[in-house]
């Protein structure tokens, strides 16, 4: 088991940046893909980003392509999601999750084992 608590969310102008955080705990030795998904109200959850175990290979949706950075510190067994030039339309809430069996290509949210609580990012115009 890994427990995931996400941090970090809140509101900003567009424009503005965020940089949330997930901390894991628990089975955190175990080699496991690191993703963010994001859930506004009355739409589907949706890929945002990923990041392999090493934190070398990272994959991103288009709709965050060269805004959004996602990072990883082993050590610290926390992941990151740095937002930057932030639209209204990224207001949603920000979920991290994570899997063992994963590739960093696997968006679809119903296939990750493990999930934080998720926090609320939203973009004032």
């Amino acid at each position: 088991q890994v427990q995931l608590v996400e941090s970090g969310g809140g509101l900003v102008q567009a424009g503005g940046s965020l940089r949330l955080s997930c901390a894991a705990s628990g089975r955190t030795g175990s080699n496991y893909v690191m993703g963010w998904f994001r859930q506004a109200p009355g739409k589907e959850r949706e890929f945002v980003a990923a990041i392999s175990w090493s934190g070398s290979s990272t994959y991103y949706a288009d709709s965050v392509k060269g805004r959004f950075t996602i990072s990883r510190d082993n050590a610290k067994n926390t992941g990151y999601l740095q937002m930057n030039s932030l639209k209204p339309e990224d207001t949603a809430v920000y979920y991290c999750a994570a899997d063992t069996r994963r590739t960093i290509q696997t968006t679809f949210w119903r296939e990750y084992d493990y999930w934080g609580q998720g926090t609320q990012v939203t973009i004032s115009s």
